[in-house]
């Protein structure tokens, strides 16, 4: 008969083996570190845009993980509405998609606050607006009962079920919460945060205390843990886009965990290079907009007016090469509403500047792009 990892006698006193892990935690620390100095280094517009699309990769990917394929659109209507920025010709939004936005920030947002039962089940229910999962009836916003048998993980065709794991009986459920509840706040003061968001995540997932939903509110709690570490109410990575690119090995080393000894250096060494994952895909994704703060950290002095920083906002926006056939006088003037003298005018003192450079074709197909070296 298999014995899970809550079925041990020092249960929950979780153990890692600190050698193994020290190595991806210094890495994971250093590339932080370099990611928030220039998450810092930012205005408050493109902090903005960084939570959004940071957000709606966190949206797609965490439902994802769970099956669930969201429209792009949808889950960016619903990020815009929230953020205050344009949401002008995007579609209305579903419940349950406004929901997990609303879980999804209000753990990194409200990450001070105080988490309690009546959160972790406000969230649950925030997931399953209607009471149902599919076609399923669940009790949304309470924890599981038994009284569809034992919560479990399986997978394979009917009558060849194959069981990954199952989670403690909904008999001690209360009692486990609130334990994991006292372990969240004592922890704060003793584990590394990195390490605790790790745990957490683990921890929780492994109580499985809802009928639906444990996995999306345990990636949750890893963010909320890691917002309370840094101490951003903004997430600047996509933990979720690193766990479903490995979701094979992300179930593996669950159930590998979830079935071995108290333990888990394994789980922690995942966690932490799928953190570190997180980190250099951000860096990518957000590259544009780090090289817009650069470009006007380097050109805080020039002399421009404001329309001359409007275009170059809107050429740095779309990004090195993006701007489809270039920066025209036509364009210049749409953009800014001048006229066509006063664009030549403002374009030429860009060029004498050398914050525009002119393109190759001459005559009639004149056009200008930035100076993308810095």
């Amino acid at each position: 008969m298999q014995t899970y990892i809550w079925q041990r006698k020092k249960w929950p006193h979780f153990t890692w083996d600190e050698q193994s892990i020290l190595p991806l935690l210094s890495i994971a620390r250093l590339k932080q570190g370099k990611l928030i100095q220039k998450v810092h280094s930012l205005l408050a517009n493109d902090l903005t845009r960084v939570e959004a699309i940071v957000l709606e990769e966190e949206t797609l990917q965490t439902a994802r993980i769970e099956g669930e394929k969201y429209n792009p659109e949808s889950v960016r209507s619903s990020i815009h509405r929230r953020l205050g920025l344009d949401y002008a010709g995007l579609p209305k939004v579903e419940q349950h998609i406004d929901g997990l936005i609303d879980v999804l920030l209000d753990a990194t947002a409200h990450s001070k606050s105080a988490l309690t039962v009546a959160r972790l089940q406000k969230w649950q229910a925030a997931l399953f607006p209607t009471g149902y999962s599919g076609l399923n009836k669940i009790a949304a916003g309470k924890f599981r009962t038994d009284s569809t048998g034992p919560m479990q993980v399986v997978s394979g065709a009917i009558g060849r079920e194959k069981v990954h794991f199952q989670a403690p009986s909904a008999t001690v459920i209360i009692q486990e919460i609130k334990q994991f509840l006292s372990w969240w706040q004592q922890s704060r003061k003793v584990t590394d945060g990195l390490i605790r968001a790790g745990v957490a995540h683990f921890y929780f997932i492994t109580l499985h205390p809802f009928d639906d939903g444990n996995g999306r509110i345990s990636r949750a709690l890893a963010d909320m843990a890691l917002a309370q570490d840094d101490g951003l109410t903004k997430r600047y990575y996509s933990l979720s886009k690193e766990i479903l690119a490995e979701k094979k090995a992300y179930y593996n080393v669950l159930e590998q965990s979830q079935k071995g000894g108290l333990d888990i250096t394994n789980w922690l060494v995942w966690f932490l290079q799928c953190f570190i994952n997180a980190l250099d895909t951000s860096e990518k994704l957000l590259k544009s907009i780090f090289f817009k703060a650069e470009f006007w950290r380097q050109h805080q002095q020039a002399i421009l007016t404001q329309r001359q920083r409007k275009v170059l906002n809107v050429l740095l926006d779309a990004g090195r090469g993006n701007f489809i056939g270039g920066l025209t006088t036509r364009k210049y003037v749409a953009l800014t509403k001048v006229s066509r003298i006063t664009a030549v005018r403002e374009i030429n003192d860009l060029l004498e500047q050398k914050l525009l450079t002119r393109n190759q074709a001459l005559g009639r197909n004149v056009s200008y792009d930035l100076n993308w070296k810095l």
